[in-house]
């Protein structure tokens, strides 16, 4: 390629006969292959993320590759406003941004799960743990309540997005292998590449562990995979695949004097019923985008998904489900005047089905039919947010969600004549207004005030004994925050304060069978949300992500101003890493947790936990990483979650969760560059 230079200085006047000649070394330009528009890379991300009115944080995925990665707890213990903790070890999970969907150990609502941008989610608002894997995302997105606008999303918790890696960014080939105690293997397989116009990516993985108590083996496989195609410069399609086999047992609840003999057992009905979960799921998903320019882009984006669940439990469970849905999204940059201007806007709509039939449970073999029902899901959404610069450091948000849900059920299996049958509708705006001040290209302040509605998943409203009709619970809130991001200093630190209308709250009996759902009165959410990152030295960096909540019942004619039962008022993780080369690094990290309720009687407390760890690690000749994960080392005997109760009357019952005693994993991982 010829390469033309241009002298800045003026020429010397001299005889050109005798100027020497001069032989350049030679120039090779080489064109770099353009990011997928599809996909955003993750400094695009962050900067995205940046420049909300409200709290967002962006989890790189190469943080937790580090350490055992199997959970989501795994993957975004460390992400500002977020509670992530496993139940036994498992994938199973209590997840909650701000109380959603607090009560819930177990198959997650509250929240928006997302792979890419479309959602994880069932139409009917709930999510499986199982059906992200971790290891194949390049990182990931947490919005925290209204923020989640950007994505139509409008519930409690927020949206949590999994992006994942394209053939342009991972490596051609990942191999990793993990292990363990308690029977823990992990292993995973990836291979990526591009051409000019066309990449992919594909992750197999492969889990199993027997677990710390007895009745807990888990086992998963997944496949993941994407491929991308560059039509032109403007329009550009991605194809997404996922495949997801998984087999859990359920140890059940144990009582406070049976964990403090033997925190291993599992709980004798669960033996006798052999509870358990498992499924399949089988995923496909489409996006097309179109950019007109650098600063314009419409998205479409497609999926289905097809699950099949056999799940017994007081009950055996066996349903099949199929959802399917479509996202219309704009982003565009524009100039209203002299200023800048954002607009995010869409259309959204999800569709599902669900075959419900239910049986008594005779060992874990279904007997009799007890009951059957034809379920369907729908939603359609219209949602805009609108960021305007005042100037150069003050942004207006503007935003709503226009919202329409549906839930019918069509009792097929009268028991006693009785017709469960129920057709609800759910319908509402949630407007946005929020303020962003930039002191800096490193500080700025954000606040925003919001609405929000969540109408019931079918576990609310049929998950129990008998259906249990509840209205849509919503939530006026109220944020003020900051960020900074300095060369050697993080901080992402938020005041939240939600008052809900109507909070969906699903309770268990004393012996942990569910009673149904019902609306409380009026609850109110409030607390501090704390990510901070400090390099103190080369060497040494110190993190902490730490959480206050202050979750009550206000002026409720049964509880009075009771503390809301299932999270503990507080919750610290902080980590200190001394890393003197690639090499190596040792971190020992602690985890604190303070006493939680169980009953929102607040007659019977779930004791909090100190737990101490210490990783070490490294990374060698650029193609080779290792780890060492070593957990409890106290050997603690510890709760990681408990049943949500009405009232326990101060009386020990089959309420807790013992946590994983001390535990060592080590990993080592392959890469070819």
């Amino acid at each position: 390629m010829a390469a033309v230079l241009v002298s800045p200085w003026p020429a010397l006047a001299a005889d050109p006969q005798s100027v020497e000649p001069t032989t350049l070394d030679r120039v090779e330009v080489v064109a770099q292959t353009s990011r997928p528009t599809t996909i955003d890379s993750l400094e695009q991300a962050q900067e995205r993320l940046g420049q909300r009115a409200g709290a967002t944080a962006v989890v790189d995925g190469e943080s937790y590759r580090e350490r055992r990665s199997s959970t989501l707890s795994d993957a975004l213990n460390q992400a500002p406003g977020v509670f992530a903790q496993t139940r036994f070890g498992a994938e199973e999970a209590r997840l909650s941004i701000r109380g959603s969907g607090l009560q819930r150990t177990f198959h997650g609502r509250g929240l928006v799960l997302l792979q890419d941008g479309s959602p994880l989610n069932l139409a009917d608002g709930g999510f499986d743990f199982q059906a992200v894997e971790p290891l194949a995302a390049r990182y990931v997105e947490v919005y925290r309540g209204a923020n989640a606008l950007e994505y139509g999303a409008a519930t409690l918790g927020g949206a949590i997005n999994f992006v994942a890696p394209t053939g342009y960014d991972a490596a051609p080939v990942t191999l990793r292998a993990e292990t363990g105690s308690y029977g823990y293997r992990r292993g995973q397989a990836a291979l990526a590449g591009h051409s000019d116009r066309v990449d992919g990516y594909v992750s197999a993985t492969g889990f199993r562990q027997d677990g710390f108590r007895d009745h807990a083996m888990q086992q998963n496989h997944r496949l993941f995979g994407n491929a991308g195609v560059r039509f032109d410069d403007r329009l550009e399609g991605r194809f997404y695949l996922t495949h997801v086999d998984t087999r859990s047992q359920l140890p059940g609840n144990l009582t406070r004097a049976e964990s403090d003999a033997d925190p291993t057992q599992a709980a004798p009905g669960n033996l006798a019923l052999d509870q358990r979960r498992d499924y399949t799921l089988d995923r496909i998903a489409g996006k097309l985008a179109w950019t007109p320019s650098a600063d314009r882009a419409l998205t479409l984006s497609l999926y289905y998904a097809d699950k099949s669940l056999d799940h017994p439990i007081f009950q055996v469970l066996r349903q099949d489900s199929r959802d399917y849905g479509a996202d219309l999204r704009w982003r565009g940059e524009s100039r209203l005047g002299d200023r800048r201007n954002v607009l995010i806007a869409g259309l959204a709509f999800a569709r599902g089905r669900i075959d419900d039939d239910r049986f008594a449970n005779v060992a874990g073999v279904p007997g009799a039919r007890t009951n059957a029902f034809a379920q369907r899901a729908g939603n359609a959404q219209a949602y805009f947010e609108n960021q305007t610069w005042l100037d150069d450091r003050w942004v207006l948000a503007l935003g709503a969600q226009a919202l329409r849900s549906q839930r019918r059920s069509q009792d097929r299996y009268r028991v006693d004549g009785r017709d469960e049958s129920f057709d609800a509708d759910y319908r509402g705006v949630s407007p946005k207004l929020g303020v962003r001040h930039v002191v800096d290209d490193g500080l700025q302040w954000f606040a925003n005030l919001s609405r929000g509605l969540e109408p019931p998943s079918f576990g609310e409203l049929s998950g129990g004994m008998g259906v249990t009709p509840v209205d849509a619970q919503r939530a006026s809130s109220a944020e003020l925050g900051v960020r900074v991001q300095r060369a050697r200093l993080s901080l992402d630190a938020v005041l939240y304060r939600a008052r809900i209308d109507g909070e969906l709250l699903a309770l268990n009996d004393a012996a942990g069978n569910p009673l149904g759902t019902i609306n409380a009165g009026r609850t109110l959410h409030q607390g501090l949300e704390l990510g901070l990152g400090w390099r103190f030295a080369d060497a040494w960096t110190w993190s902490a992500n730490g959480l206050w909540n202050d979750f009550r019942f206000d002026d409720d004619p049964a509880y009075g101003d009771n503390t809301l039962a299932g999270l503990p008022p507080h919750l610290l993780r902080s980590e200190l890493r001394w890393q003197p080369r690639e090499a190596f690094h040792v971190a020992p990290h602690i985890e604190w947790a303070g006493d939680s309720w169980i009953d929102h009687a607040n007659t019977l407390r779930a004791p909090g936990y100190t737990l101490l760890g210490l990783r070490i690690g490294g990374r060698m000749h650029r193609q080779w990483s290792w780890f060492a994960d070593l957990r409890n080392l106290q050997d603690r005997r510890w709760f990681a979650g408990s049943n949500v109760i009405a009232d326990a009357r101060g009386v020990d019952g089959r309420h807790f969760l013992p946590g994983d005693g001390r535990s060592l994993y080590v990993g080592v991982e392959w890469r070819r560059q």
